[in-house]
């Protein structure tokens, strides 16, 4: 990391002051979420079924701050806007204090990202607040991304509103001869058509005045209301919201995919830089990058980075070597990722989630990370 990056006031400054100086919505609510519950830790849940995706969300939410998701992965994903899995897990992100990142990396132009973002079975803007973005179709992408999330946001305020009247008309209304009176007159074409002949019904009751039962009214109306919910009618009814903190904010935010921890990967300093002219252009939805290290260097930056190919040697065995996994991906040491290079968060995968207990090895992994990120800020202290 480099010497003009380690000085960047973001490298020493704690969440907490972030947090107060960010401008995004949701990067606010993320730093102050992250003092609250002393975790800078993202699982990255990549498992194949709904029903595991959601267990693991449910045992693993206390220790994390971001889940990220693939949900192209999992079998059986319920689609259903209110109580499908999205939906769900938007609950358990309420009730644990996460917030849901849907690593979808779009890369098209700008028509195909808007509705790959905002369409589809998945409609991947109802349910995740974070999504990321390969910049290679170039800056197009990221501005089709915003438009699409603020006509979205422009929406969701608002809920349809059903009334239904059910009434049978007063004799009032009606003449004697069973026609409609004066008041509310009713026009008839004129037609050249032959009527129909009587039917053998009304001869067989003639001298009988016909009745309307009752007249049924449905109206749906857009009404704004105050506090939105994720999703009003969960099938659980789980309601809870995680103590010292609000809801999280409806805006939505994009982290651009900066750098990769993948071994021959042909990201440039070129492409790296052009992420970061592109994020500071749209600051108001874009909440940092997927990189090495942190991106920050203008006075003015305040990104987040976060960062995946992060590992812990055996416990017992600290100075253990971290070895890839054989298919490209490389792995560094929380200490190494956050201490040394800057980044904010880290991205554990496999990490967590092939240990033989995934809940204590999620604490583990936060307790190093918090540890390491107060040993940058020099408040080391101890961890809970």
């Amino acid at each position: 990391m480099s010497a003009t990056r380690d000085r960047h006031p973001s490298y020493t400054a704690s969440f907490a002051d972030r947090g107060k100086n960010a401008s995004h919505p949701l990067s606010n609510y993320l730093f102050r979420l992250m003092e609250l519950k002393q975790s800078n830790l993202c699982l990255s849940a990549d498992v194949t079924s709904a029903r595991e995706l959601l267990t693991l969300a449910d045992r693993i939410g206390p220790s994390i701050v971001v889940l990220k998701t693939h949900y192209d992965l999992v079998a059986g994903w319920d689609y259903h806007p209110q109580t499908g899995t999205g939906a769900k897990l938007g609950a358990l992100a309420r009730k644990h204090g996460f917030l849901i990142f849907e690593d979808r990396k779009f890369g098209d132009i700008g028509k195909t990202v808007q509705l790959q973002y905002t369409g589809g079975n998945a409609r991947v803007v109802d349910w995740a607040h974070i999504v990321n973005v390969n910049m290679v179709p170039g800056k197009a992408a990221v501005t089709a991304l915003q438009e699409a999330a603020a006509r979205w946001r422009s929406r969701v305020n608002y809920e349809v509103k059903t009334s239904v009247s059910v009434g049978t008309p007063t004799s009032d209304s009606f003449e004697d001869n069973g026609e409609e009176g004066e008041e509310h007159p009713t026009p008839m074409a004129a037609t050249k058509e032959p009527l129909p002949p009587p039917s053998s019904f009304r001869a067989e009751h003639n001298g009988r005045k016909g009745s309307i039962v009752s007249i049924t009214t449905l109206t749906q109306s857009f009404e704004p209301v105050d506090s939105p919910r994720f999703a009003n009618s969960i099938a659980e009814g789980d309601e809870l919201v995680y103590a010292g903190i609000e809801e999280p904010p409806w805006e939505r935010g994009l982290l651009i995919l900066a750098q990769m921890s993948s071994e021959g990967n042909f990201i440039t300093k070129e492409y790296t830089d052009a992420c970061v002219q592109a994020a500071r252009e749209h600051k108001s939805f874009v909440m940092g990058f997927i990189s090495q290290e942190t991106l920050n260097s203008d006075p003015a930056d305040a990104f987040i980075s976060m960062t995946p190919g992060c590992q812990l040697p055996p416990d017992g065995d600290e100075n253990g070597v971290v070895e890839g996994d054989g298919l490209g991906q490389q792995y560094n040491t929380p200490s190494k990722l956050v201490g040394l290079c800057g980044s904010d968060i880290i991205i554990v995968g496999r990490g967590i989630l092939k240990a033989a207990s995934p809940q204590d090895e999620a604490e583990r992994y936060r307790r190093k990370a918090w540890y390491a990120y107060r040993e940058r800020i020099g408040q080391p202290a101890s961890v809970k």
